[in-house]
């Protein structure tokens, strides 16, 4: 049976609580959720029965969601939670419990698994790419438009052959 990893999302639709499977989540996540006043009493005794373990992913886990989400456009609309449970799953070889499309994105650009909660899941794998609602410059990162300084807005553009997915066996 693969582990689960859980973002906040799986929290709050209270997935570990009606799930017999042993879950994984990280720090930044449990930070996250503490604020879930009546939910937090069952979120520590998912810890204290073992069906909940919190660990703190790899750095050189972190590195490769970072890179891999600066290539396919998405790292600005990551948070530190969303990259801390994609460097979690890659290292543990988990499956990624999500409703969010971007870390849904940037997960199946690594070739791993995605399980929709809510919602029916991503179609299709994309790259961003930001583009000038003014004067229609597209650029890779985020920032204002170099041409007249608008502020970029993000959209979809194809997927590029070059995005590679990243297998845990090779990183070793």
């Amino acid at each position: 049976m693969a582990s689960r990893v859980l973002d906040a999302t799986s929290f709050y639709a209270g997935v570990p609580f009606s799930s017999q499977e042993q879950s994984f989540t990280t720090p930044l996540v449990f930070e996250e959720i503490k604020h879930i006043k009546k939910s937090h009493g069952a979120v520590e005794t998912l810890i204290d029965l073992g069906r909940l373990h919190i660990i703190e992913p790899e750095k050189k886990f972190i590195d490769i969601i970072l890179e891999k989400a600066n290539q396919t456009g998405d790292l600005p609309s990551l948070s530190k939670e969303d990259v801390s449970v994609l460097a979690l799953c890659i290292q543990i070889d988990g499956e990624l419990v999500t409703d969010d499309y971007t870390v849904s994105n940037v997960g199946k650009h690594l070739d791993l698994k995605v399980i929709p909660i809510m919602t029916k899941g991503i179609s299709k794998v994309l790259d961003s790419v930001y583009f000038c609602p003014a004067c229609d410059k597209v650029l890779k990162k985020m920032s204002n438009c170099s041409i007249c300084g608008s502020k970029l807005r993000k959209k979809s553009a194809e997927r590029k052959p070059s995005s590679n997915p990243v297998h845990k066996k090779a990183i070793t």
